[in-house]
């Protein structure tokens, strides 16, 4: 199995990274899953935008600590980047800590599976991308969990999430109601 890095040398890996990599900036892909969320399950438009704006605040987390930590990017050996960065610093991955966020706080509301997929690939992508060392990934996804966490933690005592549509509690709602 080859490092990631050097898969980088297949054209359709380098390619598929880039767009990967893109899809994630600056949390991107996962505010326009969490407002589309919003804007087409009425059902559960507060648990969307409470998730979208998890995705955000560990976004802003993770750029704060970059500041703070001041890690350099890797520079991999005879090759360039696959793409350009907004900032020089690496640790934690911001693609990382929006990602982990978005799998847990959007994935549970609906697509999991598919979600957590893509989480996990734009976490790959900036490894194959060399432009994070794999602690900066590891860092940021436990950044984007913890902020998932403390987010609902912070939930006003005794308020709820709608169940889901066809969940045992909503049927005993609507038999109720």
């Amino acid at each position: 199995m080859c490092a990631l890095g050097d898969c980088a040398a297949d054209a359709r890996v380098a390619g598929a990274a880039r767009v990967l990599s893109w899809s994630g900036e600056h949390a991107a892909v996962w505010l326009l899953v969490g407002l589309a969320g919003a804007a087409t399950d009425r059902t559960q438009r507060e648990r969307w935008l409470r998730g979208t704006g998890l995705v955000g605040a560990a976004q802003l987390a993770s750029m704060g600590i970059k500041r703070v930590v001041r890690r350099p990017r890797p520079e991999p050996a005879g090759r360039a980047p696959l793409v350009r960065t907004a900032g020089r610093h690496s640790f934690p991955s911001s693609h990382a800590a929006s990602s982990g966020a978005a799998a847990l706080a959007l994935g549970g509301l609906r697509y999991g599976t598919p979600l957590a997929a893509l989480a996990a690939l734009i976490c790959v992508s900036r490894l194959v991308a060399g432009v994070h060392h794999p602690s900066d990934v590891v860092a940021g996804a436990a950044l984007g969990a913890l902020v998932v966490r403390l987010g609902g933690a912070a939930r006003p005592q005794g308020a709820q999430h709608p169940a889901p549509p066809g969940s045992a509690a909503r049927g005993a709602e609507g038999a109720a109601g």
